[in-house]
């Protein structure tokens, strides 16, 4: 990708102009996470034209695709080669884009078996606040030295400056695939989770809610046998299984679903980040725990708070995700010496300030 291209430098004259009147852009792929986070701001800037992908090599398990290329485009071409993302980026609905997926770097049930999405951006084009078109990484694994601004921007959430072409690791797709399901509490389902983590199980992915614990093995055939065996339980039909991770990895399951009379009521859905062997949290509410007990959703109406004392206590943090009133912050805020290592990355890339404002703190 070269600023010759019109689409590269339509948005270079976009930025450059914005910058000189210091008036803040709202970057939009398919505008499919508008609700996480703090409230976008700004003037928007559709990046649907910067569409493509621009290499595949199957081989070399590799895919390089522009930004605004459709998540379902870039996961049908791969998925005819029988590869797929592993990590699993939460679509949440149609029109979700490659650049709004790295810019969120969130990932989906698989997360704690296969890695973040971090881990598998390889390299990225980046338009920079000042209108310069800079190149990170590349499009192999040991390219970096110093430090590794693509995988920091996955998470970003736009506010050091667009994404223009990314370069993603690809993985062939499991050969079989098992969905088990468990009746247990959530004290039996943390304990569970614990006793087979220390084993050499083919686990892919776990999620339990309301008293049910469900298990996804992925890997040979083989081994996804023994496993079975092994561990017991029912066995979950392979399309309604497929069907219900689906609805896990993009929030379409009936606990991430809160009704405008449930949010006006004051009722909130968070994310909370905690170790693993996290005692069950005294929350009240309703959780949904996924990550071997790593990550751990909750919806109900306690003071955000006390949502934050109860995470940190554990020795994580939470994310308010959706809520009709977002004035608590969406995100925990890092500790003063991380907010000044951000707040330098943000005048080192976007000196004037104009991309993305408070998307992800107040002042940043």
């Amino acid at each position: 990708m070269t600023e010759t291209d019109p689409e590269l430098r339509r948005l270079i004259d976009r930025v450059q102009s914005a910058a000189s009147r210091q008036s803040p852009l709202d970057i939009r792929g398919g505008n499919t996470k508008a609700f996480y986070g703090e409230p976008p701001r700004g003037e928007p800037l559709e990046l649907g034209g910067l569409a493509g992908i621009s290499s595949y090599e199957p081989s070399e398990l590799v895919v390089t695709a522009r930004a605004g290329t459709p998540l379902a485009e870039l996961e049908a071409t791969i998925a005819a080669d029988g590869q797929c993302l592993p990590c699993e980026p939460p679509r949440f609905a149609p029109g979700g884009t490659v650049g709004g997926m790295v810019a969120a770097g969130l990932s989906g049930p698989a997360r704690a078996s296969v890695g973040a999405l971090r881990d598998f951006v390889m390299g990225v084009s980046l338009l920079n606040g000042r209108g310069e078109l800079l190149q990170f990484g590349g499009q192999v694994m040991k390219n970096v030295a110093g430090y590794d601004v693509s995988r920091s921007l996955a998470g970003s959430w736009g506010v050091l400056g667009i994404l223009c072409e990314v370069s993603l690791k690809v993985v062939p797709v499991s050969r079989a695939t098992a969905t088990l399901c468990f009746d247990c509490d959530e004290l039996q389902a943390l304990h569970l989770l614990r006793s087979w983590a220390a084993q050499p199980l083919p686990l892919r992915a776990s999620a339990w809610v309301g008293r049910e614990l469900r298990l996804r093995l992925e890997g040979a055939e083989s081994a996804v046998s023994a496993a079975r065996r092994k561990l017991g339980g029912s066995e979950l039909e392979r399309d309604s299984a497929a069907q219900w991770w689906d609805s896990v990895r993009d929030q379409g399951h009936a606990f991430f679903r809160l009704e405008a009379s449930a949010l006006a009521a004051g009722e909130c859905l968070w994310r909370l980040s905690v170790p693993a062997v996290t005692a069950p949290l005294a929350l009240g509410g309703a959780q949904f725990i996924e990550w071997g007990g790593a990550q751990r959703w909750w919806r109900g109406t306690m003071p955000a708070q006390a949502v934050r004392a109860a995470a940190a206590g554990a020795g994580g943090h939470a994310t308010l995700v959706r809520a009709a009133d977002k004035t608590p912050g969406a995100f925990t805020r890092p500790s003063e010496p991380l907010m000044q290592i951000h707040r330098r990355l943000k005048q080192a890339f976007d000196p004037a300030q104009i991309f993305n404002p408070g998307r992800l703190y107040g002042d940043l």
